[in-house]
């Protein structure tokens, strides 16, 4: 028998008259009237939830001053960007794949969990008790990156389609979240650097803060999903194409396979869903009990027979079919088939999306961490990435004022975002003597960055979801989070390109190169005896 029909989710041997249910109807007693999201709540709680899967990452880049002091001379930034990326990329493949074997919020949850023992083994382990030594702990943290990849990319892509579902201001609620995540996240490293002046501790309580935020965002999500307003929502998408003398009541509407949506397009060909019209003047009832103990359906005793012959039949006339539907390939193959579909809607979506996030990636956080100044020091990177966030979080915020943008005027926007990787790359090429060597230039192109991110990285996201059926929306979500870590890989990947043109690694801080060379040379020390002394090479030849 279907899935679906084991778990309740259609009545048979419904009135013809009567009319369908919604998941609130029993608890508003009102019929055909949409839930409200009251002051705003569930808004809130997908923003909150949008942050806590990006936070983690956040906060392994955002500590980026007691990265480059554990690891002088590494790529450490460089190198943790690269692997979420890739990670990510990975994950994103294999979650359009398991989209239809995992319930959503198993996916979600799963990314929650893995978030949190992984900041929690970084935090312990590495930073307060010290257990490894340099070049181990490097590779912990790359491995730690990694584990969040994964967990946190399954929850975004989950979350897209999740609130592809819902009205479009929801997924730019999420999409702020994101951004959300980078904000919050600077904040607490700018507090906990200003106020504790010991490294080490101020890195503890630093990641802390991000597990508790973390641990809130994931009780969140899980009160805000059980509100009649996301249940509402939900239900319609999973009902689009099934004729209504046949929706019925789901206990819990998000619960339900991606698989379980598709098919409800498909209602001639599936298998063990019963189509039966009820006879006008029923006589006794009797009740059937699905397998699962889920919600039980009443139905009279024509429609139970009706019931047991249809099901022997299809049982026995289709039993090949049902087992080739049930086979991965063919699972895997149809999953391909919807989404080439969808994407023809929504390529022009999916382009610039992409097209955003590789700019970005090209510029944040590799080349923004590698800016100098000497009037600033360890916090220019810190200020830096706290900007970009900032503006971040501004821009998602404007992308929710409705404009609705032509396909090739929105491609064309993101493109042009290139021009500002070369001005960036100024602030910090040639590393010990930049063309542009103010602190304000390389703040304003920060600025710039986050900024026009927010807004392009955020509505090909939310207008993506407006070009598709109700019942193709999960889907579209999860092919425009594919096009988004294509953007995101391929721009971290560039990033190594830009990292070498700005010329070898410094071991020591430029600042006080010209002013020692000056006193040492007036004083005929050679350049040997300026070594001895501490005073090294400002390149590290």
């Amino acid at each position: 028998m279907d899935a679906n029909l084991s778990r309740g989710y259609y009545h048979v041997g419904r009135e013809p008259k009567s009319e369908p249910q919604t998941p609130t109807e029993g608890h508003r007693g009102r019929r055909n009237l949409p839930p409200q999201d009251k002051y705003k709540l569930i808004y809130f709680a997908l923003l909150l939830a949008g942050a806590g899967f990006l936070l983690p990452y956040n906060s392994f880049i955002t500590a980026v001053d007691y990265l480059q002091r554990k690891y002088p001379g590494s790529t450490i930034v460089f190198d943790m960007s690269l692997t979420y990326i890739c990670m990510a990329f990975v994950s994103v493949c294999v979650n359009n794949v398991l989209v239809e074997t995992f319930r959503l919020t198993t996916r979600i949850t799963f990314g929650y969990i893995l978030s949190f023992v992984t900041l929690l083994f970084i935090a312990v382990f590495d930073v307060w008790l010290e257990l490894f030594s340099r070049d181990v702990s490097y590779k912990i943290n790359l491995v730690a990156v990694a584990i969040v990849a994964l967990g946190c990319t399954v929850q975004q892509s989950s979350f897209y389609g999740y609130t592809s579902m819902l009205p479009k201001r929801y997924t730019q609620a999420v999409m702020t979240g994101e951004s959300a995540a980078g904000l919050l996240v600077s904040i607490n490293r700018i507090l906990t650097k200003a106020f504790v002046k010991d490294e080490k501790i101020n890195t503890i309580i630093f990641f802390v803060v991000s597990i508790v935020i973390v641990l809130a965002c994931f009780i969140i999500f899980h009160v805000s999903r059980r509100t009649d307003f996301v249940r509402y929502y939900i239900f319609l998408c999973q009902s689009a194409g099934i004729p209504e003398d046949q929706r019925g009541i789901q206990s819990n509407a998000e619960e339900v396979s991606l698989v379980d949506i598709i098919d409800n397009q498909q209602m001639k060909d599936r298998y063990g869903v019963l189509q039966i019209t009820s006879p006008t003047t029923p006589t006794e009832q009797k009740t059937f009990s699905p397998p699962d103990g889920e919600s039980s359906v009443t139905v009279s005793p024509p429609i139970a027979a009706a019931v047991a012959q249809e099901s022997e039949v299809q049982i026995k006339g289709r039993g090949k079919a049902f087992k080739k539907h049930l086979s991965m390939w063919e699972s895997i193959k149809r999953g391909i088939l919807i989404r080439h579909h969808a994407s023809k809607n929504v390529w022009p979506f999916m382009l610039s999306i992409a097209l955003a996030y590789f700019v970005t990636l090209c510029l944040f956080p590799g080349v923004e961490s590698e800016i100098i100044s000497c009037s600033l020091g360890s916090w220019m990177p810190v200020i830096l990435m706290g900007l970009f966030n900032l503006f971040d979080f501004i821009g998602k915020l404007i992308s929710a004022i409705p404009y609705d943008w032509p396909r090739g005027r929105l491609v064309l926007c993101s493109i042009a975002r290139v021009v500002i990787v070369p001005l960036l790359m100024l602030c910090a090429a040639p590393r010990r003597q930049p063309l542009l060597r103010g602190d304000a230039w390389s703040m304003l192109f920060s600025i710039l960055l986050g900024i026009s991110n927010g807004y392009f990285g955020s509505v090909p996201m939310i207008i993506a979801s407006t070009k598709v059926p109700d019942e193709q929306k999960e889907i579209t979500g999860n092919i425009m989070t594919l096009s988004y870590s294509v953007g995101l890989t391929t721009g971290s990947a560039v990033a190594y390109s830009l990292d070498a043109w700005l010329g070898p690694h410094l071991l020591h801080s430029p600042c006080g190169e010209i002013p020692n060379l000056t006193g040492f040379i007036h004083n005929g020390t050679s350049m040997i005896q300026r070594r001895a002394r501490g005073f090294g090479h400002p390149i590290g030849y």
